[in-house]
């Protein structure tokens, strides 16, 4: 896809939602089943994913870790994000690699230590990108894939969330 496709997609739905922003508003849901022991199952509608305890939490590490997960949605807005300003600015990136990691102290979510952090402390994202760019060109690439990136501006946020019980 280059940049004149790209506009062409998109287009009608940005007039759509000047017209009625409303319009823009979407929900995205996802759920899962508690498993047997300390898991739940995640239906991701093209897999079903089962979390669990990290190892460093009394895990087995046979199941995937919420954690690494959160870092893998990370991993993909922002590669996806990248991939659509590249197109949009007509800069050619061949290939490349997307890196997320965090630092978590498992001390606060194990109760261990409250002063300790529940939560990571610090996450880090990292392109190695295959493109002849230049220095201009690589870091307006980097800003708005940063601006644009729902789940790196989501956790750049803290963006309020509300918990219940019900049942």
């Amino acid at each position: 896809m280059n940049a004149d496709e790209l506009r062409a997609l998109q287009a009608p739905l940005k007039d759509q939602y000047r017209a009625d922003p409303g319009a823009a508003t979407i929900v995205l849901r996802a759920s899962g089943e508690l498993g047997e022991g300390i898991a739940c199952r995640v239906d991701t509608g093209r897999a079903l994913i089962e979390a669990g305890l990290h190892p460093a939490t009394g895990g087995t590490g046979l199941q995937a870790c919420s954690g690494d997960m959160l870092l893998e949605a990370l991993t993909a807005c922002a590669g996806v994000t990248l991939r659509a300003v590249a197109t949009a600015l007509a800069i050619d990136v061949r290939g490349g690699r997307v890196e997320a990691e965090g630092d978590l102290d498992v001390r606060g979510t194990l109760g261990v230590d409250r002063e300790a952090p529940v939560g990571f402390r610090e996450v880090r994202l990292r392109f190695e990108l295959d493109t002849d760019a230049d220095a201009e060109q690589r870091a307006a690439l980097l800003k708005l894939t940063e601006r644009y990136c729902v789940v790196l501006q989501t956790i750049r946020a803290a963006t309020p969330t509300v918990a219940t019980i019900t049942g």
